[in-house]
């Protein structure tokens, strides 16, 4: 008896919690939603087997590194400690925005500038629930965390919340991919309650061409106008401009491949990892998870309303050539699925109409648009 007394005190049972057990049933929902219903599965997948390996006693997977007196190295520490770490050092959304910029054309917003302010408009759903969060009793830095959820941009709040509330990386994390996965769910009764069905049906005129020379001049003012502005969005907006830059200039197409396949699927991986870890049952366990579940789709559908809000304005002055208030609601940056959203229920109203590619215009102005709420974020919270 005492032998197995022995060898069960060196296994991870003698250390399982129950609210351990209860993370495993929260892992499982999410593989749930990634496998059976195909929500985000490259990022929930990842994130929930760090969150099931950090849910299992004993590993030292999370242990920092120990040194010795004189700076020698005792123990080198667990991995997911090192995959943590390049959130920690700003390395891996910065990488996933590099091949965001690959991935994305840039052409529809400029071809229609106006489009810019629609997604501008959006990003109120961020800063009303950071006002919501802070009349709940955040901290500041806190419900700038929970606020930046409404611009449906992943590595944004993870990036933002890793500086400003990493206890609360977890929850963000969580809320950010799966309201972003329940795009085509959540923003249609917001989009059918806001607009009549003439205004669904509003038919508009084809973009015109953009040329190769816009395109990389865009990457280039972009990135000097929003980072001369906002410098604390340099990491976000320099790697994000880096990527389209590469993309439009047409010299670098081994990077160009790279960045949109094998970096930013090896970074995918180690960054749902790295989140994962912050779903331990002590961290994730909390009140303030259900309050931050319930603020993130109250962003979510702020930032979805304000955007159509914002064509219908315009609207009053475009009597030509008025805007279709659905793509308004691609404003919130879930490239492209926003964007394929507002066709299908374009589509709903008039089966002949093509909002795709007008709906790409706010669609990638809303990544510019959260990228520059983060860092306006950092600058006046993080100091």
């Amino acid at each position: 008896m005492e032998t197995l007394r022995a060898i069960l005190a060196e296994t991870g049972l003698v250390g399982l919690t129950l609210p351990m057990v209860a993370m495993w049933i929260i892992v499982g929902f999410l593989f749930y939603l990634a496998i059976v219903k195909g929500f985000e599965p490259l990022l929930l997948i990842p994130i929930g087997f760090g969150a099931l390996l950090v849910n299992l006693p004993g590993t030292g997977l999370l242990a920092p590194p120990v040194y010795g007196p004189e700076g020698d190295l005792v123990s080198a520490g667990g991995l997911l400690y090192y995959f943590y770490e390049g959130i920690h050092i700003e390395l891996f959304p910065p990488l996933i925005f590099l091949g965001v910029g690959a991935l994305t054309d840039f052409g529809p917003l400029i071809a229609n500038p106006k489009t810019l302010l629609l997604g501008a408009a959006a990003q109120f759903g961020i800063f009303g629930t950071f006002l919501g969060a802070v009349a709940l009793g955040f901290l500041p830095a806190e419900a700038a965390s929970i606020g930046i959820i409404g611009g449906a941009d992943g590595p944004t709040s993870i990036y933002l919340t890793s500086k400003l509330a990493p206890e609360l990386l977890g929850a963000v994390a969580v809320a950010a991919y799966s309201y972003m996965a329940l795009v085509p769910v959540i923003q249609p009764p917001v989009m059918r309650l806001l607009t009549r069905p003439e205004e669904r049906r509003i038919r508009m005129v084809r973009l015109r061409t953009v040329g190769k020379l816009e395109k990389i001049l865009f990457a280039l003012v972009v990135a000097l106008v929003c980072i001369l502005i906002v410098p604390s969005s340099a990491p976000l907006i320099g790697m994000l401009m880096l990527g389209n830059f590469l993309r439009e200039c047409g010299v670098t197409e081994r990077l160009v491949k790279a960045a949109q396949n094998e970096i930013i699927n090896v970074v995918t991986i180690f960054l749902g990892l790295a989140v994962g870890t912050k779903l331990a049952a002590d961290e994730f366990l909390d009140p303030a998870t259900l309050q931050i579940l319930f603020l993130g789709i109250v962003a979510f559908v702020l930032a979805t309303a304000c955007g159509i809000l914002m064509a219908k304005f315009l609207n009053l002055f475009l009597k030509r050539n008025p805007i279709n208030p659905l793509i308004g609601s691609a404003g919130v940056s879930a490239v492209p699925m926003a964007a394929r959203v507002s066709q299908t229920e374009g589509q709903r109203a008039d089966p002949a109409n093509f909002l795709l590619m007008h709906a790409m215009g706010p669609n990638v102005a809303g990544v510019i648009g959260s990228a520059l709420a983060a860092g306006f974020f950092l600058t006046v919270i993080g100091g």
